[in-house]
């Protein structure tokens, strides 16, 4: 069986972590598309959010992880996409909600929020959490 693909992209406030969950997300045995940023020059958040959400919008990818400064600009701009439901995680038991009864497909940390243990954290309990269905189906049936 393959691989499963995620696909990770930051702007200059998260290329750092971006580089650390990058790293993790290979160790946990996912296969990483990795659609930038790679420095610390200043970019357009909206820019990397556009990428990534395209790559689940075409289903080259199922789920993907956004950082940037607060996690909250690259979530707003990556759900301007159909089929996209980026969460905005400071800690385990959001990263836990939004995958349990919100469907989540993308995981949005913020770099200066949170420090590189939590945010690992977030990312294997966002990774490894079901989505509970029945009567939370509804609810995410009316996002899209």
């Amino acid at each position: 069986m393959p691989k499963e693909t995620v696909a990770i992209a930051a702007d200059h406030a998260g290329f750092e972590l971006k580089a650390v969950l990058k790293q993790e997300l290979a160790a946990m045995g996912y296969e990483v598309l990795d659609l930038g940023t790679d420095g610390p020059d200043s970019v357009d958040y909206p820019d990397f959010a556009d990428a990534l959400a395209e790559a689940v919008e075409s289903g080259q990818v199922g789920r993907g992880v956004l950082v940037c400064g607060s996690g909250i600009g690259i979530a707003m701009a990556a759900n301007r996409h159909k089929g996209v439901r980026a969460a905005p995680c400071r800690d385990v038991t959001a990263a836990r909600l939004s995958r349990q009864h919100n469907d989540a497909n993308v995981l949005a940390l913020g770099a200066r929020l949170v420090g590189v243990e939590v945010a690992k954290e977030c990312l294997r309990t966002f990774f490894s959490t079901a989505f509970e269905g029945g009567r939370h189906q509804r609810r995410v049936d009316k996002m899209g």
